[in-house]
């Protein structure tokens, strides 16, 4: 977390005060510049370091995933299919019954084809969002990269008194950044190239459009934050994700079927966990009331 404002490094030193800070390193400009030098010429007044963050390339890991659990535990994936209507043990898709005591329901963003009450009642919307790969900058990055913009957007950070003094001066200097929820995160492939992103618009019905303006500001947030121009973009695409005031929630729509929905942007870093606590809770559940 590259923190070049004297209001984004109280930030930051104050979240090193929290439970969350654990086994991560807050360093100066000059501490930083030393150990990756790859950051020297980063306008910074301090850089938080954490020793936690895991880099998966999705395009390759999920495809893999699907594989592994197809020869290893034998899992039947119907592709393409959609469930059509769930009324246990029948599960009518577009491909058949399949038969069942039990379904879990994870519509990731399709806020409409099932349960679409228990949907709205939790005041789920979409949010989309820009993002780019540009081409390797020729150096290697000693982490994935965030700026200043993205302590006012993550909670860790954004519940911290300290933040609010950096939401006015960002409100004040970077308006448009704000308006269109631009933070930066970059992160280095394989191949050298970067992901960088992103933008944050909310909306039922969002457009298939990426906008022009939107990717200049991401360019330039990156510019400002690494102190180097932004290599060439070689790939860009919209994503769309559920989004409500909660992360995510767990509901039982009748007997037998959980739905369960992550409503931020965190599903890639969370879904392990969560579908660990998920299957627990609902075989837990199906043996107390057995007994």
């Amino acid at each position: 977390m590259l923190g070049r404002r004297d209001e984004a490094r109280a930030v930051l030193e104050a979240f090193m005060d929290t439970e969350m800070a654990v086994d991560c390193q807050l360093l100066s400009r000059a501490q930083a510049e030393a150990r990756w030098p790859v950051l020297a010429g980063a306008p910074i007044t301090a850089a938080l370091w954490s020793p936690h963050e895991v880099r998966v390339e999705s395009r390759l890991a999920i495809p893999r995933l699907a594989a592994w659990l197809a020869e290893a535990w034998n899992v039947h994936f119907l592709r393409p299919a959609a469930v059509q209507t769930i009324a246990l043990p029948q599960i009518q898709t577009s491909q058949g019954v399949v038969m069942a005591e039990t379904c879990v329901v994870c519509p990731g963003d399709d806020l409409v084809s099932l349960y679409p009450d228990v949907i709205a009642a939790r005041g789920v919307t979409l949010c989309s969002l820009q993002m780019l790969r540009l081409a390797s900058p020729g150096t290697t990055l000693p982490a994935p990269l965030m700026s200043d913009l993205g302590l006012t957007r993550y909670r860790g950070y954004a519940d911290l008194p300290e933040a609010a003094v950096l939401a006015a001066r960002l409100a004040d200097e970077q308006p448009l950044h704000l308006e269109h929820g631009i933070h930066l995160i970059a992160v280095q492939s394989a191949d050298g190239s970067l992901v960088v992103g992103d933008s944050h618009h909310y909306g039922d019905t969002p457009g298939p459009f990426a906008a022009q303006e939107v990717e200049d500001l991401i360019l330039d947030e990156y510019q400002a934050a690494t102190g180097r121009s932004a290599p060439p973009v070689v790939e860009r695409w919209n994503g769309v994700y559920a989004s409500a005031d909660e992360d995510m929630f767990m509901a039982t729509p009748e007997p037998g079927v959980r739905l369960v929905m992550v409503t931020s942007g965190t599903g890639a870093s969370t879904a392990f966990a969560i579908a660990e606590e998920t299957i627990a809770d609902l075989f837990g559940r199906s043996r107390e009331a057995a007994e």
